[in-house]
């Protein structure tokens, strides 16, 4: 697979095009849809499925240099405001405040980040390492051939957790049982 259908089998989903289309007027900087509404679409075009099957919900990163949870907060409250419409969980991160809360919630460190895109470089499989930017920029920086083969391995980076890589590889093979998971 490449970028070109990649993007093509991700916009199928009408929810990651009114996404796509609607977040810049957010204003928010380095913003990208990202993950399991991307290579979830594309796992239910390559499987005959609707668009939408299986996700459960839309992420979005930002960086915002303000970490504070009044900035955050606000920019949720916008985002939420702006995709009420669309019948489905939009979330929003600013990935420069990840560190701050990540240890407690997950009990693991996690050191700043300096972009969306490292936070992108830390999901726990290259198969969720996507994102899609408004202009259509895609970064992907294990490719597509995970995504492809509907293969789920461990990507070890700092923050790798084998538990929440055993949750979240469930869940998806319990969707989408041509999976095939890799041992953590």
């Amino acid at each position: 697979m490449d970028e070109e259908r990649f993007i093509e089998l991700a916009l199928t989903n009408e929810v990651n095009r009114e996404i796509l289309q609607r977040l810049p007027s957010l204003g928010l900087a380095d913003a990208w849809l990202v993950s399991g509404s991307l290579f979830q679409t594309v796992w239910n075009g390559l499987t005959g499925r609707a668009p939408g099957y299986g996700i459960k919900d839309y992420d979005i990163f930002y960086f915002d240099a303000d970490t504070s949870w009044e900035a955050e907060d606000i920019a949720i409250r916008r985002c939420a405001e702006l995709f009420a419409d669309v019948g489905a969980d939009v979330e929003l991160k600013n990935q420069a405040r990840v560190h701050l809360w990540y240890e407690e919630k997950f009990g693991t460190a996690y050191p700043p980040l300096h972009s969306s895109c490292e936070g992108i470089d830390r999901f726990l499989a290259p198969a969720c390492m996507v994102g899609i930017a408004p202009d259509m920029t895609v970064y992907a920086p294990c490719g597509f051939a995970d995504i492809e083969t509907m293969t789920i391995r461990p990507n070890r980076a700092l923050n790798f957790s084998a538990e929440r890589y055993a949750e979240k590889a469930d869940r998806w093979k319990e969707k989408w049982p041509e999976l095939t998971v890799l041992p953590a």
